[in-house]
């Protein structure tokens, strides 16, 4: 397995973009004729080869289980969001499911206050956990590694975070939904999204706020970054509205490469991955994050910023909601 610092010295920086106060990095890899060797989640579950049910009847609030029936293995992405089944939840780690296989996932709750069948199987949602809780839980789930050897996350802190968001944004949900953050703001979130357009040979990008880089999601191929590029641009643009300052000077290079250096010195340790490949975690003085090797490369690198600008959205005094779901 290659290095982190040696993975990010092969990329190019494209043309940024900015609008309002947030900055998009495009983060390039070699031209390549090669097509993914795998398949997204979406596209497995639209073409019915794969499907993500509750763990048993009974149901498991940090775990699903995944059943990949086709040929090829399927990509499943930290923070992607699953609306159905019992409630929401997002993914706390990637996965490459090999095929033919079952898998037991593991996952966090973003909706607390439902624990009742909607419909028998998951959807992935059209956004990903926004980035402030995809990097709070992604420590979460790193200091459950060390410490027991389980991918969980810290779940009442979860609660506690998507509640505080809901509050600042403005957003009341009955069953204190995640997604209704993104559609209380659809019409904001998609202002973000159309300003901005993934560019060729683009496998990666980071993201600044406020002047401030906040996170970094790197993909193995231009094509699989392409699909899932509006999905980001949203995960970030939540942040984004949520930000201090609404206009904001964009963030500059010497951010990116000061961001860029400190992942790749961060301190790492790798365990095997559910599914194929290492679970490789990092966590630095002011980064943290995780990667997946598997197939001889890096499929995933996605890295954040511990000093994320904004209001704190850690945990809290306050009240939590129903807990319905805790079991």
């Amino acid at each position: 397995m290659i290095g982190l610092k040696e993975e990010l010295d092969q990329l190019e920086l494209g043309q940024p973009g900015h609008f309002r106060n947030l900055t998009l990095f495009p983060l390039l890899r070699k031209p390549t004729d090669d097509e993914p060797d795998y398949i997204l989640l979406e596209d497995a579950i639209l073409g019915q080869l794969a499907r993500v049910t509750e763990l048993n009847g009974g149901g498991s609030v940090p775990e699903l289980r995944f059943d990949n029936g086709g040929e090829q293995p399927v990509l499943l992405l930290d923070g992607e969001e699953l609306i159905g089944a019992k409630q929401n939840r997002v993914l706390n780690l990637t996965i490459l499911a090999p095929p033919k296989q079952t898998l037991v996932i593991p996952v966090s709750c973003v909706e607390a206050g439902r624990w009742h069948m909607e419909a028998p199987e998951f959807k992935p949602a059209a956004h990903m956990m926004y980035s402030r809780a995809r990097a709070t839980r992604a420590a979460h789930v790193t200091e459950s590694m060390r410490a027991s050897g389980t991918r969980r996350s810290d779940q009442s802190a979860l609660w506690d975070e998507l509640a505080v968001k809901a509050a600042r944004v403005d957003v009341h949900s009955p069953t204190q939904a995640m997604s209704a953050l993104y559609e209380r703001h659809a019409l904001q979130v998609e202002e973000f999204t159309r300003a901005f357009t993934w560019q060729d040979r683009q496998a990666g990008v980071a993201f600044g706020i406020c002047g401030q880089i906040v996170g970094l999601d790197l993909l193995d191929h231009p094509a699989t970054m392409r699909r899932i590029f509006p999905k980001l641009v949203r995960s970030y643009a939540m942040d984004a509205l949520d930000a201090p300052q609404p206009m904001t000077e964009p963030a500059h290079r010497g951010h990116l490469s000061t961001f860029l250096a400190a992942l790749a010195s961060a301190p790492t340790f790798a365990e095997p991955a559910v599914g194929l490949g290492k679970d490789v975690r990092l966590t630095g003085n002011q980064t943290c994050g995780a990667a997946l090797w598997a197939e001889d490369r890096f499929i995933h690198v996605y890295g954040f910023a511990t000093n994320h600008p904004g209001p704190s959205g850690f945990r809290t005094r306050m009240s939590r909601p129903s807990r319905r779901g805790s079991r």
